[in-house]
């Protein structure tokens, strides 16, 4: 065992031997040999080589493992520029720091030392920006394929994404207050001090967060349901941190409050387990009594046969109205949930209506002048 530690350490020091005697010389250059200049140019190379094969290879290979959607393909997919920047000052930072205690480079030291700090400061800064980047791919990780809970997972996705904007956008604020060296301990005393005052503020705000999370919790709709709340209807496509987008039927872009979409009555149309269809047939009041029946009995019989009809035990034809002019015909069916569904049966069943009507010698309300 021992022996291999000293192998070890008889590389590591015949490397460090090899560098100092290539670093060696008079400096040229900012206080910097012609090899030490040589090998942080190198360096500079490396970390360069490095941020891209982060950025093309490695970041993808590694969605490409974790990802639960096949949408998301590794060997197409180019990570964020900011996750190359941050891999390529972190390489070059801990390469420079290694040089600086295993070596003995010839090099101004304060130059070195505002290097080491600098690039690891914009590492740090590039991370938060790649986090921030990166919180669009959290679909990958939450929408999964299949139709089974996708709507909720959607709607998930969408929250977490803005939620993420946020908590990223935070943590930048105070890695930045402290790398530039402003007092955080004042700066939270002074939030205390004026906490009320923020929140009396803000409340709107937070009361449209914790809309958000009540959505999410309780799912009155997800992102891709057709809804209709405070006369406002479409179609949801994304539900943020503070308000949720629907698109309506002239294809416009409608915000609301998530604090107005919590405290309203909601209406959910894609929750729809079918469609209801309630014609009504208008014939003249001296049709006939039987033949009346039979029209009701014949297309109530029609209906049923019809593949989109369901709830059968539901669906029936009857007459409910007489007046001094006409007698009134009701009907109440229902469709598979399907908006065309719906359209195709109504008009099928509105034509096998008329062709009823004819065989059963009824004839249709005409409203006409009387005297």
């Amino acid at each position: 065992m021992q022996d291999g530690e000293e192998n070890t350490a008889e590389s590591a020091g015949f490397t460090a031997d090899m560098l100092n005697d290539f670093m060696a010389g008079e400096d040229i250059f900012l206080g910097f040999s012609g090899g030490t200049l040589g090998v942080v140019i190198g360096l500079i190379v490396i970390s360069v080589i490095g941020g891209i094969i982060s950025r093309r290879f490695l970041f993808p290979r590694i969605m490409d493992l974790i990802s639960k959607s096949e949408r998301i393909d590794g060997k197409t997919l180019l990570a964020p520029k900011s996750l190359g920047w941050m891999m390529g000052f972190l390489i070059f930072s801990e390469m420079m720091s290694w040089l600086q205690n295993n070596s003995q480079p010839v090099w101004d030291t304060s130059i070195a030392d505002n290097a080491i700090e600098w690039s690891f400061t914009f590492f740090l800064l590039g991370m938060l920006l790649a986090a921030y980047r990166l919180v669009d791919y959290l679909d990958a990780f939450i929408v999964v394929e299949g139709e089974e809970n996708a709507a909720s997972r959607r709607s998930l996705a969408s929250v977490a994404e803005s939620v993420g904007h946020l908590v990223v956008a935070l943590l930048a604020a105070f890695v930045v207050a402290g790398l530039f060296g402003l007092n955080l301990n004042g700066l939270i005393a002074g939030l205390g001090i004026t906490g009320l005052a923020l929140a009396l503020a803000a409340r709107d705000s937070v009361a449209n967060i914790f809309g958000a999370i009540s959505i999410i919790i309780d799912q009155p709709f997800n992102v891709g349901d057709w809804i209709l709340v405070d006369d406002i209807e479409g179609e949801v496509v994304q539900i943020g941190l503070r308000t949720t987008l629907i698109r309506s039927s002239a294809d416009t872009l409608i915000t609301i409050p998530n604090s107005n979409l919590v405290n309203s009555p909601v209406e959910n149309f894609s929750q729809r387990r079918f469609r209801r269809i309630q014609p009504k047939f208008e014939f003249e009041a001296d049709s006939d009594p039987t033949s009346l029946k039979d029209f009701c009995d014949k297309l109530l019989a029609k209906v049923k046969d019809d593949p989109r009809a369901v709830k059968d035990d539901d669906s029936w034809v009857k007459v409910n109205a007489f007046g001094p002019s006409k007698v009134t015909v009701s009907c109440n069916f229902y469709s598979v949930q399907s908006s065309s569904s719906q359209r195709e049966m109504t008009e099928d069943l509105l034509l096998l209506a008329k062709e009823i009507a004819k065989d059963c010698s009824l004839t249709f309300h005409e409203p006409r002048l009387r005297r």
